[in-house]
């Protein structure tokens, strides 16, 4: 991947981040830092104290750093503001935040040299990953710990993880790749830590995950209107233009064409049937997927402009360095804490869905928690219990994180915005809901099969062959159910039950 002044597409930054794409700065990027790095030397050069070049920094701005301390300055800012603690944090995560510093580093606001943005490109092509911890970013002067501990690596220091995930020191990994470290120079180490790229990473990969999933809770959804022999009629078009949400319009269109061509739905469409209308988990599946997808796209919008955002501070400007506030990261810790609030209530209606199949009295017809010879057998009856844990925790999850400024830095950053909590709860919230929406499918399958001979459409048909194709049998007595969980799972998180269905209707809105 070419990185350049302009910004990163996000299908980019997800190739880079987790298929271990190489990048390389373009020629225009590199004209631009080497601008921005002769105002800097400029302004180290001469008399008049310059906020992070010559000065300290947050609280002790008010000190004069004269130049033969600058360059330990700067090393010093690295080691002690690469203060994380806890589990680290995901390859693709590390690897999303490196990849959008050296973005903002291309832009030529940020006064680093070539070689400096250069090397770190060179660490994301070869595949070493500095070791970043969960906790340690307030979300405000950027994500300050993670990325120190990024800089860190460049200066030789610390632990990363090799191509091969193996743990080695920093020094050891780039002189295996033939790479040397950097001595820091006046501002690098600043620039280098100062951005909201770490939770602007999370926040790419969380969109492409939701979109992912929320095509997949149609398919889900689809599946269980047919086998509770719900109606489909309340999906028309002509019903959704009366409200005119464009992810309500398109989620409804998905279910028009998962159900078309159903012989389950066709059993009870004659003038005998006598259910006038479904439960809100079905009937109303299309508003609140629908309202999630409209989320996600204003999320996107955000993303796209912090994407196209050189966040440091101070800031390259012409002839001169300035002060700024652009770091603080309420922009995307606010949609962070949307996007989990959508998270949760999308698995909450689907776990209604689920236990709509278990219920006898409400299932129309199917036996109690669709067991083979229920009383000796359970069914799917604990796969409802593994739902509603998760649905739970997710509620949880879905408690704003960033509302809960706290100051720092003897109140010189006396409001955060706890953009990277936002961050890493919403990527627990998409894993939840990874799981949620697989036992729906996983339980709407067997209740299709246990509609026999009504034939399922076939698009939903697809489905079941996927799953019993994986390995997960149909109806029978009671079996280990966890494993089959599990490959469901995987085969929503793949994409493998979405592709399924595109391969019979085309691709889904």
């Amino acid at each position: 991947m070419l990185v350049g002044v302009a910004p990163p597409a996000p299908a980019d930054v997800v190739r880079v981040a987790r298929d271990g794409a190489p990048v390389r700065l373009t020629p225009e990027a590199v004209e631009a830092i080497e601008r921005s790095r002769a105002v800097v030397d400029a302004l180290a050069a001469g008399p008049v104290p310059t906020y992070g070049v010559s000065t300290g920094f947050g609280a002790l701005a008010t000190r004069h750093i004269p130049a033969e301390q600058r360059t330990q300055l700067q090393r010093s800012l690295v080691r002690s503001h690469a203060a994380g603690s806890g589990p680290e944090v995901e390859r693709e995560v590390t690897r999303a935040l490196m990849l959008l510093r050296l973005s903002t580093l291309a832009t030529g606001r940020t006064g680093v040299r070539p070689a400096t943005a250069r090397l770190l490109g060179d660490l994301l092509t070869h595949g070493i990953t500095p070791v970043v911890h969960e906790h340690g970013s307030l979300g405000c002067s950027g994500d300050l710990a993670p990325l120190s501990h990024c800089a860190l690596a460049l200066m030789g220091e610390g632990q990363v993880r090799d191509a091969g995930g193996r743990l080695v020191p920093a020094g050891e990994a780039l002189a295996a790749a033939g790479l040397a470290p950097v001595e820091l120079a006046a501002k690098e180490g600043l620039a280098l830590v100062n951005g909201t790229d770490g939770m602007l990473g999370m926040l790419v990969l969380a969109l492409e995950d939701l979109r992912l999933l929320l095509r997949t809770a149609d398919v889900a959804a689809a599946m269980s209107v047919e086998a509770l022999l719900g109606t489909d009629r309340v999906f028309a078009p002509e019903l959704q233009a009366l409200r005119p949400h464009p992810g309500q319009a398109a989620s409804a269109a998905n279910l028009v064409a998962l159900l078309t061509g159903s012989g389950v739905v066709a059993s009870h469409r004659g003038s005998d049937c006598n259910r006038v209308q479904d439960a809100y988990s079905l009937r109303c599946a299309p508003q609140v997927h629908g309202a999630a997808r409209d989320t996600v796209d204003h999320a996107a919008l955000v993303a796209s402009r912090e994407l196209a955002s050189a966040v440091d501070n101070p800031v390259v400007l012409g002839d001169r360095v300035e002060s700024n506030g652009n770091f603080h990261g309420a922009p995307v810790a606010y949609v962070l804490d949307f996007l989990a609030i959508a998270a949760a209530d999308v698995a909450s209606i689907s776990e209604r869905r689920t236990d709509r199949f278990l219920d006898a009295s409400r299932s129309h017809g199917l036996p109690p928690f669709l067991a083979h010879d229920p009383g000796v057998d359970s069914g799917h009856m604990i796969a409802q219990y593994t739902q509603a844990a998760i649905v739970s925790d997710l509620k949880r999850l879905a408690v704003p994180a960033s509302v809960d400024s706290i100051p720092s830095s003897a109140m010189q950053e006396d409001h955060v915005s706890m953009g990277w909590s936002a961050a890493r709860k919403l990527r627990r919230a998409v894993d939840g809901l990874t799981q949620v929406v697989a036992i729906e499918v996983l339980t709407a399958a067997r209740a299709l099969d246990l509609r026999a001979p009504l034939t399922p459409s076939p698009a939903t048909g697809a489905v079941v062959r996927l799953l019993r194709g994986a390995g997960i049998e149909g109806p029978g007595p009671d079996r280990h159910l966890a494993p089959e969980i599990e490959t469901a799972v995987g085969l929503v998180r793949s994409g493998a039950v979405v592709d399924a269905v595109q391969a019979v209707i085309g691709e889904m809105s």
